[in-house]
């Protein structure tokens, strides 16, 4: 240990969206709480996002409980007005919240956990681990066999068009920010999107009956039910659908669909339907997610495809172990900032049960 030692009731690793509906939910059963976050300002997560993104739930559906979103019903907010909404919803958190602090490593230790930071080490009962789910930048394999001069950047890289060489672009992965991407880049050059499409939901179904839409998604599309069972089942193989954009966009904006990119020819991309397409490309803009990173908590079961396993957030296997924030943890909405607060609620319930008393 290196540093001071402060001691809580919970230790909350991550100042997003998960972490600060953790703590807000902990707030009002008036449980003592520390939220660790290694950005230096909170919604940074955000802004560093590329220049354009909007988020494809609408307003109504964008705030943590206790605190409606403050934008006009049925418009989408940008990334910056999500950062900045965070941060009010920190600034009712107060001296709780400890930025800049990278978090070392985690253990368990005398029926709590200790955290190590790079400044201190926090002792807690528990912990909650809500770092979100863009963790690692995931990059194929195949990226390795593509000639020197082809440019290649992942999503988290990109902000604007101004991120792409000039010249034709394919961007790999046909996933809701695959999508957006493609679209803003055709303006300016040819682009091609390469990807197993993804289910829509059409933009008139968003405008025209966004509230029931968003009960189907939120209330039945869950692990409870039959239908949320089978969405959820290889929901990480397949990703999420795509909301408010798709193939008539795509379309309207001259991008040229392909089958998913597979193999590459003489350092070239090569897909079926147009096997010259990767002649002449300039830059391949990977748009194929990202993978959980969690080696720094040790001992913890994880599936095949590294995301804890847990029975909605709890960590049977690891006493005193939750996540919060992963991608369908109960509900398709559970990784999204509306869907967040009802598991933030049902952990506190299950520490309420495990912690009778204050620490």
């Amino acid at each position: 240990m290196t540093g001071p030692v402060e001691t809580t009731d919970v230790c909350i690793i991550g100042a997003g969206q998960a972490g600060l509906a953790m703590a807000r939910e902990l707030a009002g059963r008036s449980r003592e709480c520390l939220v660790i976050d290694r950005t230096e300002r909170i919604g940074d997560s955000w802004r560093e996002r590329w220049d354009s993104l909007r988020l494809f739930t609408p307003a109504e559906h964008d705030g943590l409980p206790g605190l409606p979103f403050p934008g006009a019903r049925g418009t989408f907010p940008t990334k910056n007005e999500m950062a900045d909404y965070l941060a009010v919803a920190a600034a009712d958190v107060g001296d709780r919240l400890r930025l800049d602090r990278e978090v070392r490593a985690i253990a368990p230790e005398g029926g709590g956990w200790r955290v190590e930071t790079a400044v201190g080490t926090v002792a807690a009962r528990f912990v909650v681990v809500a770092t979100g789910a863009h963790d690692r930048p995931h990059v194929p394999a195949l990226a390795g066999g593509l000639a020197p001069e082809i440019r290649q950047i992942h999503s988290a890289e990109y902000r604007n068009p101004s991120s792409v060489a000039d010249g034709p672009v394919i961007v790999v992965g046909a996933g809701t920010s695959g999508t957006q991407i493609a679209i803003e880049l055709a303006a300016s050059r040819p682009v091609f999107l390469a990807g197993r499409p993804t289910p829509e939901i059409p933009p008139v179904l968003l405008r025209r009956a966004g509230g029931l839409y968003w009960r189907f998604v939120n209330g039945v599309l869950t692990r409870r039910t039959p239908i949320g069972r089978r969405v959820a089942a290889g929901f990480h193989d397949r990703g999420a659908p795509l909301i408010g954009v798709g193939a008539r966009q795509l379309s309207a904006a001259g991008v040229r669909r392909l089958s998913r990119f597979e193999s590459v020819g003489n350092g070239r991309p090569v897909t079926p339907e147009y096997p010259s397409a990767g002649e002449s490309v300039a830059t391949v803009v990977w748009c194929t997610g990202y993978r959980p990173d969690f080696d720094w908590v040790p001992g913890l079961p994880c599936d095949a495809t590294g995301w804890p396993v847990h029975e909605r957030g709890v960590v049977s296997a690891r006493p005193g172990l939750f996540f919060l924030g992963l991608p369908f943890q109960y509900a398709l909405t559970s990784a999204l900032i509306g869907g967040v607060g009802r598991d933030a609620r049902h952990l506190a319930d299950q520490m309420t049960q495990r912690m009778p008393t204050r620490v």
